[in-house]
């Protein structure tokens, strides 16, 4: 299947772009202080409804592939996500996490063999500080497990972002089946946890039952198949600088829908966040990585030719 570069960037950009209406969603339509349970309702309806309509289950060694990646993608991730946001303040935690493209270019000289350029580096740290000018605000002292809870979010889904790439996808598997896998094995591991922590599931409203309808089919299902697709597709750095289009589009959300102002300051961050997104898809272009059989290939893609990506 042939699709240009630029489409396959705005789709993948999607995913991040969605991820960035959850904080509007959770405060506006959903329950209160129930994080893990918001997890799970984004997780596991959204894994099983994928796996229902890929009719594909994994075989061999991809039962525990897809419970690993299911963890470090979803089950871990997401309460360690929550737990960062509810405990730091001024946005910290989505600073942290814009350093993903950084985390993320450690990662592959691991596990792809794969070096970051000083200009990779160079524009990650412009993102991140972007970003920071966006959402950070004036705080007192910081709060260590939340600090220690935003850092291991940040590297839980950057490594899991890379092992995605490196172990690609079983032969004749489509990235529908690959989301479903990881979503279901994700919400698996968060439910006990879940009901173990809050207990019973809480009353629910008209727009309670909306929100998460939203956030599993919309915000879950359709954004991380876009997300895995794109990692299928492009460097896993690439992608990865695609997520600071999150925070920027919570501010955007939040001044366009809540009324939030935004100062001069933070349209400069969002400028240099936008711009680093941009570039960013550009650094890692001539880099080559190991493919799932041994073979180099070219930004993570089988084939390019005629400015259009072959798989």
């Amino acid at each position: 299947m042939a699709i240009s570069r630029p489409a396959l960037i705005t789709l993948t950009a999607l995913a991040p772009v969605s991820w960035g209406t959850t904080y509007a969603v959770t405060t506006q339509f959903l329950p209160p202080d129930r994080p893990l349970f918001t997890a799970l309702v984004r997780a596991l309806p959204a894994g099983l409804l994928l796996l229902a309509l890929a009719r594909v289950l994994p075989r061999g060694a991809w039962w525990w592939k897809a419970a690993v990646l299911g963890a470090l993608n979803i089950g871990a991730f997401f309460p360690l996500l929550f737990l960062s946001a509810y405990r730091l303040p001024g946005g910290l935690a989505a600073v942290v996490g814009s350093a993903g493209p950084l985390f993320v270019a450690g990662l592959s000289v691991l596990l792809l063999g794969q070096r970051p350029s000083a200009r990779t580096l160079l524009t990650g740290a412009v993102a991140a500080f972007g970003v920071s000018l966006v959402v950070l605000k004036a705080a007192g002292s910081l709060d260590t497990l939340g600090v220690l809870a935003a850092v291991a979010s940040t590297a839980s889904m950057s490594t899991g972002t890379v092992l995605t790439q490196r172990w690609d996808r079983p032969e004749g598997v489509g990235p529908l089946a690959l989301t479903g896998w990881q979503l279901t094995a994700g919400g698996l591991l968060i439910a006990p946890l879940a009901f173990l922590v809050e207990g019973a599931p809480p009353a629910l409203d008209g727009p309670a039952v909306g929100g998460y309808l939203y956030l599993a089919v919309a915000n879950t299902a359709l954004a991380y198949w876009l997300w895995f697709r794109g990692i299928g597709r492009m460097t896993a750095t690439q992608v990865t600088f695609l997520g600071p289009l999150s925070p920027l589009t919570a501010a955007v959300v939040g001044w366009a829908a809540l009324g939030q102002a935004l100062t001069p300051v933070q349209l400069a961050g969002m400028g240099l966040a936008f711009g680093a997104t941009v570039a960013g898809q550009f650094v890692t272009r001539r880099s080559r990585i190991p493919g799932p059989d041994g073979r180099k290939v070219r930004g993570g893609v089988v084939g390019v030719r005629d400015g259009v990506l072959r798989r």
